[in-house]
């Protein structure tokens, strides 16, 4: 498997990471409501599914710039 190749499928799972705990986000900090039927867990103060968001917003960053090096 090329370098190429497993970069994208890092960024593909990044951006479905990025989709799924945006949606937990949003209906925690925005709507007030655990979108999971009562299974959120907060860290902290801060629900864990933006801690989620943000790991995966950094892995999307780190596998774009990947993928831009052109070594």
């Amino acid at each position: 498997m090329s370098k190429d190749l497993s970069l994208k499928i890092v960024l593909a799972l990044s951006v479905a990471g990025m989709l799924f705990s945006g949606y937990l986000s949003y209906g925690e900090l925005i709507r007030q409501a655990c979108p999971l039927a009562g299974a959120c867990t907060v860290v902290g103060g801060v629900p864990a599914c933006v801690y989620g968001f943000i790991m995966y917003l950094a892995v999307f960053v780190i596998t774009i710039l990947g993928l831009k090096s052109k070594k």
